[in-house]
């Protein structure tokens, strides 16, 4: 019997190990639920006017629903694609709201054969949510001012460059857009959520090392028969 005790204990504490593991992972899932419901809540809610909005914070205020009305001006261009259309770009402009502030405007997508096409200045009432991207990393190559093209939306560098205030509005809606410029709402589809995922490859591991652990003990049963 003494054979089997070590074994067995390695085996059982290291099932129970990865099955608390699992479990904590099922956990931050319904956590992380709870938060993408809350976002999307937040997102579709009603816009208010942005003109009341003096002061804004990046991380209390993204995806706040605003309302506003104003002109676009300069703009510039982000790498972009989009599904069954293929390559193309975002058109961030400068716009100048009624109430006189100069912000940045997420005005949609455009296909990469309509880079070139004019884009004069347009009065537009818009919807849509304040947002602040994060998708730069070690790999974004840096803007081509030249060409006023940018490869991932950074609110300082595009908003330092259009001489705006450093606020993104990404449209939902707009009353007077250029139809070829279509759109791209906020929505929490770009939110990572892998927990599941991680619970299943914990629970899967559960599952060998109790194989294992039932292997091991019947290969020592063996030897000693």
């Amino acid at each position: 019997m003494r054979r089997y005790v070590f074994p067995l204990i390695f085996g059982i504490v290291g099932v129970g190990i990865l099955l608390s593991l699992g479990t904590w992972q099922m956990r931050r899932l319904a956590w992380k639920e709870d938060i993408l419901a809350a976002i999307q809540d937040k997102i579709s809610a009603a816009p208010i006017p942005l003109s009341g909005l003096s002061s804004l914070d990046p991380e209390a205020d993204r995806y706040l629903p605003v309302q506003t009305n104003g002109v676009t001006g300069d703009d510039l261009l982000v790498l972009s694609g989009k599904k069954d259309i293929g390559a193309g770009y975002e058109v961030i402009s400068a716009f100048t709201t009624s109430d006189g502030r100069r912000i940045l405007l997420d005005r949609g997508f455009i296909p990469e054969d309509m880079r070139n096409a004019p884009r004069p200045p347009v009065s537009l009432s818009v919807s849509g949510n304040l947002l602040w991207p994060n998708e730069e990393d070690s790999y974004t190559p840096a803007p081509d001012q030249k060409q006023r093209l940018w490869f991932a939306r950074n609110v300082k560098t595009m908003s330092q460059f259009l001489q705006t205030e450093p606020i993104l509005v990404v449209t939902r809606q707009a009353e007077g857009e250029d139809p070829i410029i279509v759109p791209v709402p906020v929505d929490g589809s770009g939110i990572p959520n892998d927990h599941l995922g991680y619970a299943i490859t914990w629970f899967s591991l559960a599952g060998v090392w109790a194989g294992m652990t039932v292997y091991l003990l019947w290969r020592i049963r063996q030897r000693t028969h």
